[in-house]
């Protein structure tokens, strides 16, 4: 990894309640290396334990959101150093390094937008996939690149795909390693939307804000009762349905949601 200041290679902004975490190494299309997932599973976590960021947006800049792991930048995070490589150095090194990072977005506690530009391969293609909404530009594309170099899926492919694509798709994508184009993905129903690249931006910012205004917590656990159902029998997902509400209802948005339909006026969402 170059000596770039890391503040310089995933450049943050909050604006209207809105986390804005960019990485920015457009001449390594954004491939990350192990200093820039830390910086951004921080970035994440703050976004978590901030009243005041009520959404994130996750971008790059230049022609690619994210080419992968940057294999060059590792050394900083190579077990033993950089030494002889003993069982189990692999298992750890992915654990701590790709793992962590799609967890930081799922486990994010606010609503977590990709706002993809352009090629996201590997871990970029699992980054944006954890995200809870996907805006791609028309020219973004998206590579299981890791049968392309003889490895397994890591970031969290195999378990991302099948629930999003279900079983069959996944397969396709990751036994062939094709480019999958941002309509074709759309249509596949792993994006949400796509815009030409000089609205992507806009887009992004138009959806965040709107969550921002939202009730935030309702959003939270709305978010946490998603991602657990594929792995929850009925009588577990009720159950957590209904300790979300209960724990919901405890909320100054809850009540202002009840009032204001009572009132028959907008609801104002303070996110608390």
């Amino acid at each position: 990894m170059s000596d770039t200041p890391l503040d310089s290679l995933v450049l943050h902004a909050t604006d209207n309640a809105v986390s804005w975490i960019t990485l920015n190494r457009p001449e390594a299309m954004n491939a990350v290396t192990w200093d820039q997932r830390e910086r951004v599973i921080s970035l994440l976590a703050d976004a978590s334990s901030d009243p005041g960021v009520r959404a994130v947006v996750i971008t790059a800049t230049g022609k690619g959101f994210c080419a992968g792991a940057d294999l060059r930048g590792a050394p900083s995070g190579t077990p033993n150093g950089g030494a002889e490589r003993v069982p189990g150095d692999v298992a750890r090194t992915i654990k701590r390094g790709a793992q962590r990072l799609i967890s930081a977005v799922l486990d994010c506690e606010k609503p977590v937008i990709a706002a993809v530009n352009g090629t996201a391969a590997g871990i970029g293609a699992h980054l944006a996939f954890a995200c809870d909404l996907v805006i791609a530009a028309e020219q973004a594309k998206f590579i299981e690149v890791f049968v392309r170099r003889g490895l397994v899926p890591d970031g969290g492919g195999a378990y991302l795909l099948p629930r999003l694509i279900g079983p069959q798709r996944a397969k396709e994508l990751m036994f062939f390693g094709d480019s999958v184009p941002a309509a074709d993905a759309e249509r596949l129903g792993l994006v949400n939307r796509v815009v030409p690249a000089g609205e992507l931006e806009k887009t992004a910012r138009a959806w965040a804000e709107r969550l921002a205004t939202g009730p935030t917590r309702a959003i939270a656990l709305t978010k946490q009762l998603v991602n657990a159902s594929l792995e929850s029998d009925r009588a577990t997902a009720f159950a957590a349905e209904a300790a979300a509400q209960e724990i919901n209802m405890t909320t100054k948005d809850a009540n202002e949601g009840v009032t204001s339909f009572v009132e028959r006026r907008s609801p104002s969402y303070e996110g608390r």
